[in-house]
């Protein structure tokens, strides 16, 4: 499994991975190690350990039920840190005779299809929420716990109890862990913890978690069923650990770059930089969806000292200019920013903890390149933080729509300076 990641790493960035930094429980460790990689590489690496992550757990699962223990000890695979203590002391316990083995109790088995199916799914729900209220409104964690192991103990979950005692078929479990996750994500639209946008951009590390999980699920059903309250243990140590990632790991400092060419030379470039006015509405839909996007930009003062204000649809961007290199370079930080968006919602409020601080932008920057034809090459660039994890994941939707406030901004600065006399 070592070599994917190290010939990959090595080919694109020259890094070696070492054996501490596999057994790192951080994913801030593995993106710190790519982060000079192109952005597919992580995802091709996530689909070359997805084989290796399902012999690890089966395997788990088989040794633990072997063992004479409950199967659910064989999910803590999954568990950073804890994974390894269980491993080592599977390897140690010795076999147990079958005869010996818990047998379900009559009690838990549910008889109706339905019924079994509803009762899964009702718990998928409610695991979804208190993981939601424990992990956001409780720790303020938007970390690995929330994002993996919610979705992997809601489908195990739905479709442990889906084929207690009365084994169903492969296609019928899927479809009942992926109907608890949507209900889940149902659940949060409609008590306003979430808009639709955030539970669709969440919705694929969601649904691949949520498959992984019923798999296993149904396979400590059908292998040896033993009673779902063991399963309570993995519920509760999903809380403890929805924390540790955004307490160790340190924030990285993302960069957005972009550019266009200007049919004119800087100096009729550099006012439309460092004040803009009125932007025509956008047509991209996910603006029109609620991502905050410019509308205008103006300053007040000149040179250093000066504090820029660029209006968004969700409020101004206080920008202090830190550099003021006329007509070449403008530089600032930023001191106060508004929400990321507004969220599509059916309530006129939606009261999710990330739209405030979770994306933060700490600087910006106009670069402005004299063109041989007096034509300019006009590069504008973001620093920011995202304090969502899995980063690698995260940073694909933000980057993407930074991008896009970037093209506007410079297109808008492109018409504007070419239409001057």
């Amino acid at each position: 499994m070592s070599s994917g990641p190290t010939a990959g790493s090595y080919a694109f960035t020259g890094n070696i991975f070492s054996p501490l930094d596999y057994l790192n429980p951080l994913l801030s460790t593995r993106e710190r190690l790519l982060n000079s990689a192109p952005p597919w590489l992580m995802w091709a690496l996530v689909a070359w350990a997805l084989p290796f992550l399902w012999v690890g757990v089966s395997m788990s699962v088989r040794r633990a039920l072997d063992a004479g223990r409950s199967a659910w000890v064989g999910t803590f695979f999954f568990i950073p840190m804890l994974n390894y203590v269980t491993m080592l002391v599977l390897c140690f316990l010795p076999t147990k005779a079958k005869d010996s083995w818990p047998h379900p109790s009559p009690s838990l088995v549910v008889d109706d299809k339905l019924k079994s199916a509803l009762l899964g799914i009702a718990l998928g729900l409610a695991i979804a929420l208190s993981m939601i209220g424990l992990s956001v409104y409780v720790l303020s964690s938007y970390g690995a716990a929330l994002f993996f192991g919610t979705p992997f103990l809601i489908g195990a979950m739905s479709a442990y109890l889906y084929n207690y005692g009365h084994p169903r078929t492969f296609g019928s479990t899927l479809l009942v862990s992926q109907v608890s996750i949507a209900l889940a994500g149902g659940a949060l639209l409609l008590f306003a913890l979430e808009g639709l946008l955030c539970i669709a951009m969440a919705m694929p590390i969601a649904v691949l978690l949520g498959l992984l999980g019923a798999l296993v699920g149904r396979a400590i059903a059908l292998s040896h069923p033993v009673r779902a309250s063991h399963a309570a243990v993995a519920l509760l140590v999903l809380p403890l650990l929805a924390g540790v990632e955004t307490a160790l790991a340190p924030l990285p400092l993302f960069e957005v770059a972009s550019f266009i060419e200007i049919n004119a030379p800087p100096d009729k470039v550099w006012p439309n930089v460092i004040g803009f006015a009125e932007l025509p509405e956008p047509e991209r839909w996910f603006f029109r969806a609620g991502i905050a996007y410019p509308q205008r930009a103006r300053i007040e003062g000149s040179g250093m000292g000066a504090v820029r204000y660029c209006e968004f649809s969700t409020g101004p961007f206080v920008e202090p200019i830190t550099a003021w290199e006329a007509p070449a370079r403008l530089a600032f930080d930023v001191r106060e920013q508004p929400p990321a968006m507004h969220e599509w919602s059916p309530y006129r409020h939606v009261s999710a903890p990330h739209l405030n601080g979770t994306l933060r932008s700490r600087r910006g920057e106009f670069r402005l390149i004299a063109l041989p034809g007096q034509r300019t090459r006009l590069e504008g660039r973001t620093w920011y933080q995202l304090e969502m994890y899995p980063q690698a994941y995260w940073t694909l939707w933000s980057d993407a729509l930074i991008q896009s406030i970037h093209e506007r901004v410079l297109r808008h600065i492109q018409q504007l300076s070419e239409a001057a006399p």
